[in-house]
């Protein structure tokens, strides 16, 4: 697993062991940095379920004002934490070891980008995204990028929250969100 581009990029990132963590793959994080490309520089990023901090990180080497992640586990926070460092993001980073919920609903901060991509099993995605969207922690012109299984299905939001397209990668899916004004 390694950065694609930008200041870090060729820097390998450590993984965790076992099962529970299940990164990003190399096309579906290439595509979806295709379709965000000139939505990063300069942003303030939030990767809500962080587990290796992959996506975070990708974020900070290509421009990201700053990332905020999140992961409720204290090993994926730690490694994470350990991936910022061998990149060199720590002054552009917090990593948050807590509950993905807890963190939304005490959040007093709006972020411009947003990334999620929970266990596919659980119902994590629809509610971190009716939290987000209800909390309102999304910048206006912001941006939320939701990975899933291919056939699940996500909501739609209210306004100023409105669904936009879907991107197929096999049994992999990228759902794109956008905050008006």
């Amino acid at each position: 697993m390694r950065v694609i581009t930008g200041t870090a990029r060729g820097r390998k990132l450590k993984e965790l062991s076992g099962l529970e963590t299940r990164p990003t793959t190399d096309k579906v994080k290439e595509s979806l940095f295709n379709i965000i490309q000139f939505d990063i520089e300069g942003r303030r990023v939030l990767d809500l379920f962080g587990g290796t901090g992959q996506l975070g990180i990708e974020c900070l080497s290509r421009g990201a004002a700053s990332c905020t992640f999140v992961d409720i586990r204290k090993e994926a926070a730690a490694l994470i934490r350990e991936n910022v460092a061998l990149c060199g993001f720590q002054d552009r980073s917090r990593v948050v070891q807590g509950d993905y919920l807890a963190f939304l609903t005490g959040c007093r901060e709006k972020f411009d980008l947003i990334l999620m991509d929970p266990p596919y099993a659980s119902e994590m995605l629809e509610k971190a995204l009716t939290s987000a969207a209800g909390i309102d922690i999304l910048s206006e012109n912001g941006i939320m990028v939701c990975e899933s299984a291919a056939e699940k299905v996500l909501p739609e939001l209210p306004e100023p929250y409105r669904k936009g397209r879907d991107y197929r990668y096999g049994k992999i899916k990228l759902t794109v969100y956008h905050r008006g004004l």
